[in-house]
């Protein structure tokens, strides 16, 4: 039986290292908002486990038993936050800390009922993929609209940035999932990008369009 703790670490350690396969202390440090020092002690409690490799200063992976944990954290966080907007009418913008509450609920039974209640939903309100109960993620290539040139077009499927205050904002412009937008401009001067929604025209930063993913 893992800890709360415990299974915040190895949920951070698979979002940091899943591209580049390892997560460095000060990595882990930063996205759970403690002391390197900490991190470090945790980390040897985790190897122990065998649920890590861990070689100082050389960074961190999981092992195939930390993923297993870690992928059920996160199977669980995202049909929670599913649940939460779909069945119970939360605004998406609502949803991430009452499911980091409910992701640490260890019926594995509760967890494949709900699935089957909610119908098997592949992704989660904000488009990120929802493991399967095998630890399976159906994947998609999406592509931040930074990356995208003018004339193009696309359904918006994704999110990198997923803080209360970018969702607000998005909720405010009509960028949600689902939408359909085509890029009509990027300003060269500051590199901000310009989409049709609809019948109308947005004007977004740089910064909007690198955390704003869609599907071409």
């Amino acid at each position: 039986m893992n800890t709360l703790a415990e299974e915040n670490y190895l949920k951070s350690i698979y979002h940091l290292s899943v591209n580049d396969g390892n997560a460095s202390t000060n990595q882990i440090a930063s996205s759970l908002n403690t002391k390197a020092s900490s991190v470090t002690d945790m980390l040897k409690k985790l190897a122990d486990k065998a649920l890590i490799n861990y070689t100082p200063y050389q960074g961190v992976s999981l092992t195939p038993s930390g993923e297993k944990i870690a992928i059920s954290i996160i199977r669980k966080h995202r049909l929670w936050e599913y649940f939460l907007v779909e069945k119970l009418n939360f605004k998406w913008d609502q949803v991430h800390d009452l499911a980091e509450e409910m992701e640490h609920i260890s019926s594995e039974e509760l967890i494949d009922r709900l699935d089957k209640f909610m119908g098997y939903p592949k992704h989660d309100p904000h488009g990120d993929p929802i493991p399967d109960c095998n630890g399976r993620f159906n994947t998609h290539e999406l592509k931040p609209v930074s990356a995208v040139t003018v004339n193009q077009s696309g359904i918006i499927s994704g999110v990198r940035d997923h803080s209360s205050s970018f969702l607000q904002y998005l909720d405010k412009k009509q960028l949600t999932i689902g939408c359909k937008i085509m890029i009509t401009d990027i300003i060269e001067y500051d590199h901000s990008v310009v989409v049709q929604v609809g019948n109308k025209e947005v004007h977004i930063s740089r910064e909007v369009a690198n955390n704003l993913l869609i599907a071409l």
